[in-house]
C-alpha cells in the first residue's frame, strides 16, 4: 500500500520516455531507497563505486557518462555522518567535473540541522556550514524531507525543494481509522513543531496540544508544561525525528499522567541512537511510526515500529523536477 500525498493518483504512472536524459545515483548512505526510487520512476540507478583508502579517504569512481545530463543524487546525511557527507561532496565534485548540466542533491534526511542559529556564545551555526559545502561542491539544486527548521532552506544559494513527510504518516492514521474520532488528539513534543502537530491535527479533523519543554544540555529534555486537555484521550505526538527517543518517552509519561489512555508517536526521520529501538520497545508508547528516509537495519527494528515508504514521495519529486512541473501542489492538502 502507498501512503501518500495530494496527487498520489499518479503514482506508478510515470513514463519513461519522459526521463530522457534524467540519471538517478545514490550513495552508500541509503542505498537500498536509491533502488526503490529508480524502482519507481522506472530507471536504472547509475553506476558508482564508492569505496575507501586503507587510510580511511574515501575512493569514489563514476562508471558511466554523466555529461549532458540531469543528475539527482540520493544521499542522507545519516551515521556515519561525517562519512556519509563527505562521500556526497566527493560525488558533487566528480558529477561537476563530468560535465553533468544539472546537479540535484536528494537530501531525505539533512544531517548537523540542530545547531541552525546562536542559542550561547561561541557556537556554530552548522546547517549553514553544510549549505555552503554543498553548494560550493558544484549543487544546483536541493531536495529535502521535513528539515528540522525550515529557515534552513534559506542558507542555501541555489533553489531548495522542501517535501513534507506529514501526509503520508496522516494517510496512515487516516486507513488505521482515526480521522473524525472525538478520543483521538495531536500532540506536538515542543513549540516549535505546532505547525506540522497543527497540519496533521486539520488532516484527522482532531484537536492540538502542545509540550512545553526545556533542553538543559544535549539530548536532555524537562517537561515545563502540557497545553491542552489530554483527559481520556489517545495521543498522537508527531515530530520531525527521533534520535534517542528521550523526548517522546517522557512526554509520553507526562500525556499519561495528565490523563491520555494512550500515547503513539510518529516522524519522518528515525535516527534510533544507541539503544533507542529498545528504549521505545520498552517504554509505555503504544506505536512508532515512521518512514524510510534513514536506513533502518534489523537492529533498529522492533515489534512496536512501523514504517512507510518515501520512495514515492522522492520519486513524484524528482520527476517534477525534471520535467520543470509543480512541486507545491503535491501538498496542496497539508499547510
Amino acid at each position: 500500500m502507498v501512503y501518500g500525498v495530494a496527487g498520489a493518483e499518479n503514482i506508478g504512472k510515470t513514463m519513461k520516455n519522459d526521463l530522457a536524459g534524467l540519471k538517478l545515483f545514490a550513495g552508500n548512505a541509503h542505498k537500498d531507497l536509491g533502488m526503490k526510487v529508480a524502482d519507481y520512476l522506472g530507471v536504472q540507478l547509475g553506476g558508482l563505486t564508492s569505496t575507501k583508502f586503507s587510510d580511511g579517504e574515501i575512493r569514489l569512481m563514476v562508471e558511466e557518462s554523466a555529461r549532458g545530463n540531469d543528475v539527482f543524487i540520493i544521499q542522507p546525511t545519516c551515521a556515519p555522518v561525517n562519512d556519509s557527507l563527505m562521500e556526497l561532496l566527493i560525488m558533487l565534485d566528480a558529477f561537476r567535473r563530468a560535465s553533468a548540466r544539472r546537479l540535484t542533491v536528494v537530501m531525505p534526511y539533512y544531517g548537523y540541522a540542530r545547531q541552525d542559529k546562536k542559542v550561547k556564545p561561541r557556537e556554530p551555526i552548522t546547517a549553514r556550514l553544510v549549505a555552503d559545502l554543498i553548494v560550493t561542491a558544484g549543487a544546483h539544486r536541493v531536495v529535502a524531507v521535513d528539515l528540522h527548521a525550515e529557515q534552513i532552506q534559506g542558507f542555501f544559494d541555489v533553489p531548495v525543494d522542501h517535501l513534507y513527510g506529514g501526509p503520508i504518516l496522516g494517510r496512515y492514521f487516516q486507513d488505521e481509522g482515526m480521522a473524525e474520532q472525538d478520543d483521538i488528539i495531536v500532540v506536538s513534543p515542543d513549540v516549535a513543531g505546532v505547525p506540522r502537530a497543527r497540519s496533521l491535527a486539520e488532516m484527522l479533523k482532531a484537536p492540538i496540544a502542545i509540550i512545553a519543554k526545556r533542553r538543559p544540555e544535549p539530548n536532555k529534555v524537562d517537561i515545563v508544561e502540557i497545553i491542552g486537555d489530554v483527559e481520556g484521550k489517545r495521543c498522537i505526538m508527531i515530530d520531525d525525528m527521533i534520535d534517542t527517543g528521550g523526548s517522546i518517552i517522557m512526554g509520553a509519561e507526562q500525556l499519561l499522567k495528565r490523563g491520555a489512555t494512550e500515547v503513539m508517536c510518529c516522524c519522518s526521520h528515525a535516527v534510533f541512537s544507541g539503544n533507542a529501538s529498545q528504549r521505545l520497545q520498552d517504554s509505555i508508547v503504544s506505536k512508532v511510526v515512521t518512514m524510510d528516509t534513514l536506513p533502518l537495519g534489523s537492529e533498529k527494528q522492533f515489534p512496536k515500529l512501523t514504517v512507510l515508504p518515501s520512495a514515492p514521495l522522492l520519486g513524484e519529486a524528482i520527476r517534477r523536477i525534471h520535467l520543470n512541473e509543480s512541486i507545491s501542489t503535491l501538498f496542496n492538502d497539508w499547510r
